[in-house]
């Protein structure tokens, strides 16, 4: 019996998957990890300034690396030099790049070099840890269009958990979706449930039994009764709205 206890002693702890958060700003890399660390409690949160700090996680599981580039372009020699460190530290680690440009080039050069999620700081912070979900999930995030009437202040500025008037601050108040979900076939609706789990078109058309092109189809049609620009933008919608 002793035997078998000192067994179970000696057996190493089952240490949880890391999720690194790389922000040279103090005060911006608090407000992220107090927001990361609320939605998601499965991993551990590891933050640090720079990644020549990413020593500390080696050897570990590690999911998924926010890194921040602020202003610099991706072609800058000192992000490819990040990336390329980035890649050989955490080689099966999913990239979302933060940054304070929205341009179309720069998003392009983002997922030409293999960057999982581009994340613009103009966009709302639900909208970004929807993104971050479907990265987690395999999938590739970028906004098809970025809106500037519709711009807010950078990630790092909401620290506060009220969703609500985040929503509402955003475009996203209730009393605006006009539509109800008899709107949507049950189909489309099954095809929500998915979406909101942040899973790949080839994910869900496997759990639903349908081809690829359907599953586009479906997704194309709820996201034109929303006027939204991407499914993550539909899944915020459909959330509100099935919660009014």
């Amino acid at each position: 019996m002793d035997d078998v206890t000192n067994i179970v002693e000696r057996a190493p702890e089952q240490q949880s998957p890391v999720l690194v958060i790389i922000e040279p700003l103090l005060l911006t890399r608090t407000c992220i990890l107090s927001i990361l660390t609320r939605e998601f409690s499965g991993f551990e949160i590891v933050e640090m300034a720079t990644t020549g700090e990413l020593h500390i996680v080696s050897g570990r599981d590690v999911r998924l690396v926010a890194f921040d580039i602020a202003d610099k372009p991706i072609t800058d020699p000192s992000i490819e030099d990040d990336l390329a460190l980035l890649k050989e530290s955490c080689p099966n680690a999913y990239v979302a790049l933060l940054s304070n440009r929205d341009d179309e080039t720069t998003a392009m050069t983002a997922m030409q070099r293999g960057i999982h999620g581009f994340f613009p700081t103009s966009i709302p912070v639900e909208v970004a840890i929807a993104g971050l979900r479907l990265v987690l999930a395999g999938g590739i995030y970028r906004p098809l269009q970025i809106i500037k009437e519709e711009a807010v202040p950078p990630l790092a500025y909401p620290c506060s958990p009220g969703l609500s008037s985040l929503q509402e601050a955003n475009g996203f108040r209730r009393d605006a979706v006009e539509k109800t979900p008899a709107d949507f076939t049950p189909r489309e609706q099954h095809v929500l449930a998915e979406l909101e789990l942040g899973l790949p078109n080839k994910l869900i058309a496997a759990r639903l039994n349908l081809s690829e092109n359907t599953v586009k189809m479906h997704i194309q049609h709820i996201m034109r009764k929303f006027s939204a620009h991407n499914r993550t933008e539909a899944v915020l919608r459909w959330r509100a709205l099935v919660e009014a």
